[in-house]
């Protein structure tokens, strides 16, 4: 693990998780039905607590968050040329989540189209191009990338064609995602070594960053007012993307919803949080549990953000 759980960071995780549990049963939440990562950054190196960070799950939309990085790697190597509809692209992925402009992304960054049937040769060579989605994270030598999968593209439903051959018949390829690989991404980008220039990772940054006193903040497409930065004090800094399915005709990617966000406050320390979870209350009836449990785990933070 890329960070350090110190007794203090335990003893909190602790109380944050059984609060979190007893107050929203009620809205579904299960103590072995979600995953939960905390962590902060100082002169000792990141420190944090992890509840299930290992989990792997579904993870909706959060892959898009390092299909970000990769398309703006292989901007800057050239592998992709760079023009307006992929700029447009890379922030609509990320602000409006955006199904139509990520499968764009893939497109470019792995050379490959998707939907019709392939055969023989020419599925193997479609494969192998579209596992470059892999092979970018493989190669930074992550520990927390292992058991991941982010290869498939985003549906809005079942999957037809290549597609559907490529997950496999039993879903058995479809993408997966731990609470520990979102937040190991989020590090890297702040505080860590990705393999980007400071002008992307500046512009990474900025096409994360929500505006909760904007215009758009109102909008649940915007992915803030129904998950974990919808309550937090005005003066709080959120960069965030997060995953939201709700019945997609397949149950292997039905019913979850995550969110991936790093806040900053005057007076604390900058807190990365990852929460993942599964069930119908908290995907469908419920949309205001997630802010909820923001401002929960914000508050419970406080002391241990606090800047000395």
């Amino acid at each position: 693990m890329f960070f350090t759980q110190t007794p203090d960071w335990l003893a909190l995780g602790a109380d944050i998780t059984s609060a979190l549990t007893t107050r929203f049963a009620g809205v579904g939440l299960q103590s072995d039905r979600f995953g939960l990562v905390l962590l902060t950054h100082d002169a000792q190196g990141p420190q944090g607590f992890a509840h299930r960070g290992d989990w792997r799950c579904y993870p909706c939309s959060l892959v898009k968050s390092f299909h970000l990085i990769h398309g703006l790697a292989a901007l800057e190597t050239g592998r992709v040329e760079p023009h307006g509809e992929m700029d447009r692209a890379l922030r609509d992925m990320i602000r409006w989540s955006s199904n139509t402009a990520t499968n764009y992304v893939i497109d470019l960054i792995t050379g490959t189209t998707g939907d019709t049937l392939l055969h023989g040769a020419e599925y193997l060579d479609w494969a192998s191009k579209r596992e470059r989605l892999n092979r970018f994270f493989w190669a930074l030598g992550w520990p927390e990338w292992q058991g991941c999968n982010i290869n498939q593209k985003l549906m809005d439903d079942t999957r037809y064609g290549r597609e559907a051959q490529f997950a496999g018949a039993d879903g058995a390829h479809l993408n997966v995602l731990t609470p520990l690989a979102a937040a190991r991404l989020l590090w890297e980008l702040f505080d860590g070594d990705l393999p980007l220039s400071p002008p992307l990772i500046a512009r990474a940054q900025a096409i994360l960053q929500r505006d909760p006193a904007g215009g758009d903040a109102p909008n649940p497409n915007y992915q803030l007012a129904e998950f974990l930065g919808g309550d937090l004090p005005a003066n709080t800094a959120i960069w965030s993307k997060a995953g939201h399915n709700l019945w997609t005709g397949d149950a292997k990617t039905s019913w979850y919803k995550h969110d991936m966000l790093r806040l900053a406050a005057p007076g604390r320390k900058p807190l990365i949080v990852v929460l993942m979870t599964a069930g119908i209350d908290l995907a469908q009836t419920h949309p205001q549990a997630f802010p909820a449990m923001g401002r929960l785990i914000w508050d419970m933070t406080k002391e241990i953000t606090r800047v000395a």
